[in-house]
């Protein structure tokens, strides 16, 4: 299946809040390569782990590209500095596609996903509580779609800086290996 056109969009951050370390590493990573493969530029990690950050530099790395995860000890501070729209993603928000028009036309967007237990104030300092379902679903699926909506997904081929890309397959899998890969 052909992806569609990438949209020329809004600089994407996310902000996962409430990571566990030790419990949580798989979750966050999915979230950080999703965000990652999908088109944000970094992952702000609430509270810092500087183990997955160093996991997932290496996937960067390896396929390319300038996605970073930076650790967060103050989340409401950076949400209160952020320079445009804060959106929490969660099943009792508004419906995405009621706001993503909106947040198509803003510069740079802070997506927000929280952890086992999202704190209360989230809710109140977000400027958009935003959910892609209205039933229980993972953190993952509602970055994922939403990163939809507002980018595209990107095509086929190499990013920057990569030593490996995958070459799309009917059946099996191969990966192509470039020039300058050790």
């Amino acid at each position: 299946m052909p992806s569609r056109p990438r949209r020329a969009g809004p600089r994407v951050s996310v902000l996962r809040v409430g990571h566990r370390a030790g419990r949580d590493p798989r979750l966050t990573t999915h979230v950080a390569l999703t965000a990652r493969a999908l088109g944000a530029e970094r992952l702000y990690l609430h509270p810092p782990d500087e183990e997955l950050a160093s996991r997932v530099a290496r996937v960067g790395q390896q396929w390319g590209g300038t996605f970073r995860v930076e650790g967060v000890v103050d989340w409401k501070a950076l949400v209160r500095a952020f320079d445009g729209p804060v959106v929490h993603l969660t099943m009792y928000g508004q419906p995405i596609d009621l706001v993503a028009p909106k947040l198509r036309k803003a510069s740079a967007v802070l997506l927000v996903v929280g952890g086992a237990k999202v704190p209360s104030a989230l809710y109140q300092v977000a400027t958009h509580n935003v959910a892609v379902g209205h039933q229980p679903h993972s953190e993952v699926a509602a970055l994922a779609i939403t990163l939809d909506r507002l980018r595209g997904v990107p095509g086929p081929g190499a990013w920057p800086g990569a030593t490996h890309a995958l070459v799309p397959q009917a059946h099996g899998k191969k990966v192509r290996t470039l020039r300058g890969a050790s």
